[in-house]
């Protein structure tokens, strides 16, 4: 049985974002503004994000290592070094969401399978959609499609992004549907779990005319209460080194040890976190303002919407 560093946190799961670059402009993308944004730094530096998985899984009894972005195989050789480390601690699940849309090259394609495949990947996540395929070209994909299922990597599944829910009646749905028959000749499953596009980000200013109007009001007696920074089971990892916590920076790996910066997480020492343990997004609200930040709740859908567009400004 290991020991918890933190009282707060029993990490079962971590996330990297190794890149914010993407070829592609999705309507649906939750990273919004993020994407292809300049930073400090363009990817996460494998060196550290490696050192983090050892040192994590030696303290918590991680179960799933997910490198996504962006576009994650921008940066073949940091995404598989990951995977290899989770690999070699154990780390059940080994996972990878990509757009299939890194290269031109059918060579270079099959290499980046078969190292995927070297590295333990273990469940790969193929986006193929009507959101994905506005900008990004169906050749190259169905090329990577071909390579994962050569190079065997279990669980490889075309992963397609539904609008309000598959069933749905809608141009987007009609062409993704559309687009998963041209890969009906190959050995390669649709990924069961639907899919359905938060509205997030990107998303909400984009597809919100196809859901129902925001409804999220505001009260003290109706606070939207969340509890999951006191009791963290996913960590994320940007490129920039950042560790976060359901949107909030606790550190950065780059600058000081991982698991220091678990050791010492108390949200109740963050004022903002602390709003939303005692009175929900009502008192995050209210905190931010404090801040000079506001936003449109009548125009966010639901409370998570409200709390990422308010942390991001924080």
């Amino acid at each position: 049985m290991k020991t918890k560093l933190s009282k707060f946190m029993d990490i079962k799961r971590i996330e990297f974002i190794v890149t914010f670059q993407c070829g592609g402009k999705c309507k649906h993308c939750q990273s919004g503004a993020d994407i292809n944004k300049q930073g400090s730094h363009p990817y996460v530096l494998s060196e550290y994000a490696v050192e983090a998985v050892k040192k994590i899984a030696s303290a918590y009894e991680v179960t799933s290592v997910m490198t996504f972005g962006g576009e994650p195989l921008y940066y073949p050789e940091v995404t598989a070094a990951i995977h290899k480390a989770a690999t070699g601690c154990g780390i059940k699940t080994r996972q990878i969401l990509t757009s299939g849309f890194f290269t031109n090259s059918a060579e270079k394609s099959g290499l980046v399978a078969n190292a995927l495949a070297d590295a333990g990947v273990n469940n790969l996540l193929l986006s193929v959609d009507s959101f994905h395929q506005e900008h990004i070209p169906l050749e190259p994909v169905y090329q990577f499609a071909r390579d994962i299922i050569n190079a065997k990597i279990p669980n490889a599944t075309l992963y397609p992004a539904w609008l309000v829910s598959k069933e749905h009646q809608n141009p987007y749905n009609a062409k993704t549907k559309e687009l998963l028959k041209k890969f009906s000749d190959l050995p390669i499953l649709v990924d069961e779990y639907e899919n359905q596009i938060a509205l997030v980000g990107r998303a909400a200013k984009l597809l919100g005319a196809y859901y129902e109007q925001p409804r999220l009001t505001l009260s003290a007696e109706e606070p939207h209460k969340c509890a999951e920074v006191l009791s963290v089971t996913n960590i994320s990892i940007v490129p920039n080194g950042d560790l976060m916590v359901c949107g909030f920076v606790i550190g950065n790996i780059y600058e000081e040890d991982v698991l220091d910066i678990i050791a010492r997480y108390n949200p109740y020492e963050n004022k903002a976190m602390l709003a939303i343990i005692q009175g929900g997004v009502f008192e995050l609200v209210d905190y931010a303002e404090k801040q000079g930040i506001t936003v449109d709740a009548f125009n966010c859908y639901d409370a998570c919407d409200l709390c990422v567009s308010l942390v991001k400004q924080l």
